[in-house]
């Protein structure tokens, strides 16, 4: 009798410790997980769920991140597309890595710093590092809608009729 008495000892404190297994259930369970957040992702003011260009001089190149892909292209380059898995952002910078239908690898990763492309006097409010393949390109990026809207001094393009 005495064995039993020793192996249940244990099982009994327990239950006595117990709060009638609340606790116990919510370790099992997790916490409850916060809702998903419906903020955009935001970086300098820019808000990542918007086209972006992201553009570059000597050579000329430029990426186009669009909800449905990004696209890289440029003088004497080949367009190359590969899907927008969406950025990933730590602090002040933010990440896109795909991979294009070449399989080639295209990493954009934007900082929350200002930049100029040494060509024009626009102000773009991102600097920009892109990697294809084995090179790495650097320059600028902006919503594509401020490119559209400012010409290459940066002031509002005029309407045109």
């Amino acid at each position: 009798m005495r064995p039993i008495l020793i192996l249940a000892l244990p099982a009994l404190v327990l239950a006595a410790c117990s709060d009638g297994g609340e606790a116990t259930r919510d370790v099992e369970m997790g916490a409850p997980e916060a809702p998903p957040s419906t903020a955009p992702l935001v970086l300098n003011d820019v808000a990542l769920d918007q086209p972006l260009a992201v553009l570059g001089t000597e050579p000329f190149w430029s990426v186009r991140i669009r909800p449905d892909g990004i696209e890289y292209d440029g003088v004497d380059r080949p367009l190359r597309r590969g899907a927008n898995p969406g950025p990933t952002v730590q602090g002040t910078t933010a990440v896109w890595a795909t991979a294009t239908e070449d399989g080639q690898t295209l990493v954009v990763t934007l900082a929350a710093t200002p930049c100029s492309d040494g060509m024009s006097d626009r102000a773009y409010p991102l600097t920009a590092q892109v990697e294809v393949g084995a090179e790495t390109l650097n320059g600028c990026a902006a919503p594509q809608s401020l490119i559209d809207t400012t010409d290459e001094t940066g002031q509002p393009k005029a309407a045109t009729s």
